[in-house]
């Protein structure tokens, strides 16, 4: 039996698909890490990048919050910088600040640093994958990537950025190479998906972080196509693909237009409304405030179930996370009482 076929029951699987299931699953954007100690105590005095390149490692930390909190799937840890660090851009992450850009892309010529991605790049991806699935059994595990625009915004400011100034100057200004840009990073976006799936990733998210910074027009003309391709590029696989980002009740549609199976909603829109705009046949993932787990835990259970309230009107699948990444401060204990809490009240429902 492939890992795939191990998965396809298990309700994280199933309420992607849209099916019925015993309890709605449970999962969190960076629950690999961040907020509990045993990350950190592992992670101590390894840089970020070089964590993600150590299979025994990464298959250590993506198990964590599944041991701890008893989540419905696992998330491949890993950021979405690797694959182009693999390809040779000279980048780092740096503590504090993000991912740093020593030099940015911003001409035509700059365009020739984007080369393929080959499976070969990232042997530590395929071994990490295949290590994390003999130990996870039919707990699914999620891949990931960013997305184009993300990637984009990146290389071209040269790091994380509040306005985008130079990535809305070089794509109004210079719309065929800002084109050229996004189908080149769709490629290698696609491949690194392509290389977590074929060693046993039973499904894939996209982050789209900094996609809300655009209008529903421009995201229409200069984003949708490149994120349309790859998920074309992972259709013939079979896996559940699943669209996030950050800000983007506007762009909710449109996401769900780019070809995921899932859409992910932040904390800004209720499911229900969600729902509406989306449109039928796509399930949805969300959407807890990260920040209403720092409350008192009756105040969490009472935002909890309007979430689930609001997902049970409209959402044909729905899978419960949180509207973004769990805060690093977030204390540990509440994530899973949270787990817990969400399985115990549908599976009254």
């Amino acid at each position: 039996m492939s890992v795939h076929q191990q998965t396809a029951a298990s309700p994280f699987i199933r309420a992607c698909r849209n099916e019925p299931v015993p309890h709605t699953p449970v999962w969190f954007m960076r629950q690999a890490g961040r907020s509990l100690p045993e990350y950190l105590k592992v992670r101590e005095g390894i840089p970020m990048l070089e964590s993600c390149m150590r299979p025994e490692l990464v298959t250590e930390i993506t198990l964590q919050p599944v041991r701890r909190h008893k989540v419905d799937a696992a998330v491949y840890y890993s950021d979405i910088v690797v694959p182009l660090k693999a390809i040779g851009l000279d980048l780092d992450i740096k503590p504090g600040v993000g991912p740093v850009v020593a030099d940015p892309i911003r001409t035509r010529q700059d365009l020739d640093r984007l080369r393929a991605l080959d499976p070969s790049d990232v042997p530590y991806v395929t071994e990490a994958v295949g290590l994390l699935t003999a130990e996870l059994g039919q707990t699914p595990l999620i891949g990931f990537a960013g997305a184009p625009f993300t990637l984009a915004s990146y290389l071209v400011e040269g790091g994380p950025s509040r306005n985008h100034e130079r990535t809305k100057a070089l794509m109004y200004g210079d719309p065929e190479l800002w084109h050229d840009l996004l189908d080149k990073l769709a490629d290698i976006t696609a491949a690194f998906l392509k290389v977590q799936i074929e060693a046993g990733a039973s499904a894939v998210q996209l982050f789209d972080s900094w996609v809300g910074a655009l209008s529903p027009a421009d995201y229409r003309r200069y984003v949708l196509p490149s994120s349309a391709k790859v998920f074309r590029a992972v259709a013939g696989h079979g896996v559940p693909r699943i669209h996030f980002g950050v800000g983007t009740g506007e762009l909710l549609g449109l996401m769900g237009e780019a070809g995921a199976d899932v859409v992910g909603v932040d904390w800004r829109v209720p499911l229900d409304e969600a729902a509406r705009r989306v449109g039928p046949g796509k399930a949805l993932q969300g959407n807890l405030d990260p920040a209403v787990l720092f409350a008192p835990t009756t105040a969490v259970e009472s935002k909890t179930r309007e979430v689930l309230s609001a997902a049970a009107q409209s959402a044909t699948g729905h899978i419960f996370n949180l509207g973004h990444g769990v805060l690093p401060t977030t204390p540990p204990d509440a994530l899973t009482r949270l787990v817990d809490f969400v399985h115990r009240t549908t599976q009254a429902i």
